[in-house]
């Protein structure tokens, strides 16, 4: 598994556009907020550290992952964005919900995205347990959060040319 042997978060090997002609739209899950809060923390940094202007970053929250995808809807209605990030965590327990739900997530954010015609970005951690999680949330394998915002910026740049 590739995630036992980096951080993820490694973009040392791209160059990665300048963001400060966009406009972001993050949607954070409210759910296991320890992680999301840290997922948060390292979109706006990655967004900023590329010259997004933090006037530029509209941040809404929603009660859990599933509701991402409608605040994904929210956000891309409004057409000043140009990108959305939805950030969430979903941890496996012991019954087929969490399947539901990744798979709802999953398919729901790619499907608001082709809906508006806009990079809609999936940094939904997707983990067996907690540690898992919070070592991708700004621990040992980087943070999945700042892997969403270069994801935008990329796809935005991409969005704009073409």
């Amino acid at each position: 598994m590739a995630s036992t042997i980096k951080n993820l978060s490694d973009f040392s090997h791209i160059q990665v556009a300048d963001a400060s002609p966009y406009t972001f739209g993050i949607v954070v899950s409210q759910w296991n907020a320890n992680v999301t809060g840290a997922l948060l923390n390292g979109a706006i940094e990655g967004l900023e550290k590329h010259g997004a202007l933090p006037e530029n970053i509209d941040i809404i929250e929603v009660p859990g992952s599933y509701e991402l995808v409608a605040g994904a809807d929210i956000i891309l209605r409004n057409k000043k964005f140009d990108a959305v990030i939805c950030l969430g965590c979903v941890i496996q327990g012991e019954t087929p919900h969490f399947d539901f739900i990744c798979d709802a997530v999953a398919h729901g954010v790619a499907n608001v995205g082709l809906k508006y015609n806009k990079p809609a970005i999936f940094g939904v951690l997707t983990t067996t347990t907690l540690e898992q999680a919070t070592a991708r949330a700004g621990g040992i394998h980087g943070n999945k959060g700042e892997e969403a915002a270069i994801t935008a910026i990329q796809m935005a740049t991409i969005s704009a040319k073409y």
